[in-house]
């Protein structure tokens, strides 16, 4: 179902993404770090299904939609460094910035820092070209709030 989709994320010269696969592609980032201990629980599914309701404007039966269909994405989706590098080329900085914030939110979300998840997040940061102080700013916010 997504083998277009990847065929042009992955393509050498990659053009941006549309608001829609943007959004595709952020979230199922959000997925792969919630999955990422092997433990996808329904608190982070609550989570994602709000994070994406929030920054997108939708309803909860829109951002469940959106969070299936990342699900898939993701399961489908080639190894990290390959997709992530591939959405730094197609989204802007800020929207990538946006995404760590809400990376650190599923990792949080459980309260416990998992090794796992947190050196996904490093590797997704560095390959979405955010610095380790805007990734760390952006965990302080998360914790702050």
């Amino acid at each position: 179902m997504f083998a277009d989709f990847l065929r042009r994320l992955t393509e050498p010269a990659i053009d941006p993404l549309t608001e829609g696969d943007s959004r595709l592609a952020l979230t199922a980032l959000l997925v792969r770090i919630a999955r990422s201990d092997e433990d996808y629980a329904k608190s982070e599914i609550d989570l994602i299904d709000s994070i994406t309701a929030s920054r997108y404007g939708l309803g909860p039966n829109e951002a469940a939609d959106l969070r299936r269909e990342a699900e898939q994405l993701e399961s489908e989706a080639p190894d990290t460094v390959k997709f992530t590098t591939a959405i730094k080329q197609g989204v802007p900085y800020d929207h990538r910035l946006g995404v760590i914030e809400s990376l650190w939110k599923v990792v949080l979300a459980d309260g416990k820092r998992d090794e796992a998840e947190d050196a996904l997040l490093r590797t997704v940061s560095r390959f979405l070209g955010v610095s380790d102080m805007d990734s760390a700013l952006a965990r302080q916010r998360v914790q702050g709030s």
